[in-house]
């Protein structure tokens, strides 16, 4: 079975400048990432995506693989998770190379993982041939029944629970667990979207993790360094300190 890991930096980033390299104690944010996919027993490629040269060649330093630099057009604020795996797998198509079995998805903006939970995410998909790709959450307290938009001026419940009227009233423990996607390792079946177009498909596994940061602002990157000094993520500081 092949299986590569596909790390996503686009150049643009408006919270953090140049935010998928920044330095996040001795090494660039990416990095972390880069070396938690280098240290898997189940990962044989290393992939980062990016539109940056200079992205792609602290990517290389780190031992990521960059086999093309991919179009602006899909390396936007706005542009979807869909589309760069489209480009990779059109990537693949394009010069008759072998499409993997899985992909395993990092984002560098959730650098703090331990590996074993990244491999026995690997295990679980392809344990369970019905799943179309499996994603990691962690519960949350919050129902989605609870929550609200606004309308102009005035506030509307995003959802009614069991078609009840004014259901955000319901005492919390009314309602079912809440996980929310965290960016921890998702594995992807890209034979469901060729075949589908759909990355995720209709039947995703559920990998649930501890929640870990997610930097996307500034306090989560200072969030991010408090716990680097964490001795589970040491095994990463390690990789790029070692003799090699």
């Amino acid at each position: 079975m092949k299986i590569v890991s596909i790390i996503p930096a686009r150049s643009g980033s408006k919270s953090i400048p140049n935010k998928n390299i920044i330095k996040l104690g001795k090494h660039p944010l990416i990095a972390y990432s880069i070396a938690e996919s280098l240290l898997s027993q189940y990962i044989q490629e290393t992939i980062v995506s990016t539109d940056s040269e200079n992205i792609a060649d602290i990517a290389k330093k780190y031992g990521a693989s960059v086999p093309y630099l991919r179009p602006e057009e899909i390396s936007k604020d706005d542009s979807t998770d869909k589309e760069f795996f489209q480009y990779h797998l059109d990537y693949l198509e394009r010069n008759e190379m072998i499409v993997p079995d899985l992909i395993v998805h990092l984002r560098p903006t959730t650098p703090l993982r331990e590996i074993s939970v990244i491999d026995k995410a690997i295990e679980r998909m392809m344990d369970n041939q019905e799943a179309t790709a499996l994603l990691s959450a962690h519960k949350i307290r919050i129902s989605p029944f609870k929550m609200f938009r606004l309308e102009g001026k005035y506030m509307v419940p995003f959802s009614r629970y069991s078609g009840i009227e004014e259901s955000f009233g319901l005492p919390r423990q009314t309602f079912e667990d809440t996980y929310v996607q965290n960016g921890y390792v998702d594995v992807i079946n890209p034979d469901i979207l060729l075949n589908t177009g759909l990355l995720y498909g209709n039947k995703i596994e559920m990998w649930e993790t501890a929640e870990v940061p997610d930097i996307d602002i500034l306090s989560d990157y200072e969030g991010a360094k408090k716990q680097l000094s964490d001795f589970k993520f040491k095994h990463v500081i390690d990789y790029y300190t070692a003799p090699r």
